[in-house]
């Protein structure tokens, strides 16, 4: 069962993301306000069909505040990947720069509004982002960052990216921490398994602490799933 509702899920999503990345492209030249609703719009599609294809449900302990904040979270699938649309208001994901480049989905990513990050580009690639997520909390956007990089296995809990506390002392905000356990059921294989994916948001990180401080408590928070 888990299979055939992993490949019904395949065959409706990236069908489906197709249709929404063309719909952007045509209301783009109309402004940033139908582009974001179109793209909240495939996030919440994306969402309606893990729940009630998958038959994966969220169950949130906490709730991320509105605001100016940089969303520190988990990352173990594309599940949280998308959904973290929902988690704020028009927020802003960093992410690697290759998922940018792909052929009108980059396009669209960097129309919405992302901030790619080359891994092998170093200190520019960090100026880079500073530039970017400086420009989107000007706007009144937040940040949304997995300060471990690249998606790890569920169990596992790398040590921080150097980019994470760079962004932090550069933008001066606030942290908002997010754990989960998603991996659990959706891990890198094809097959999703149904259940229930726990979110765990953290208390509210201040600005201004030293990078020790910042990068023990935010991992720390991140990983408080983590068995």
């Amino acid at each position: 069962m888990a299979l055939l509702r992993s490949i019904l899920f395949a065959l409706l999503f990236y069908p489906g993301t197709l249709v929404y990345v063309l719909t952007v492209i045509a209301v783009s030249p109309i402004g940033d306000r139908p582009v974001q609703a179109v793209v909240h719009a495939w996030s919440a599609y994306h969402h309606w069909l893990v729940r009630y294809l998958l038959n994966i449900r969220s169950l949130w302990d906490g709730k991320i505040p509105e605001g100016a904040y940089l969303i520190a979270v988990k990352h173990q699938s594309m599940m949280e990947a998308v959904d973290t649309l929902h988690f704020a208001r028009s927020p802003v994901v960093v992410m690697k720069r290759e998922l940018t480049v792909i052929p009108l989905f980059g396009w669209v990513t960097r129309r919405y509004g992302v901030i790619g990050v080359d891994r092998n580009a170093g200190a520019s690639a960090l100026r880079a982002m500073m530039v970017e997520a400086k420009a989107a909390i000007a706007g009144g956007r937040p940040v949304i960052i997995f300060p471990e990089g690249t998606r790890v296995p569920y169990g596992q809990s790398p040590p921080l990216q150097s980019g994470f506390a760079g962004l932090y002392r550069a933008l001066g905000l606030p942290v908002v921490p997010v754990a989960h356990d998603v991996g659990r059921i959706w891990g890198r294989g094809f097959v999703k398994q149904s259940g229930i994916a726990h979110f765990k948001v953290g208390e509210v990180i201040p600005a201004g602490l030293k990078r020790e401080e910042i990068e023990t408590r935010v991992h720390a928070a991140i990983n408080a799933l983590t068995p």
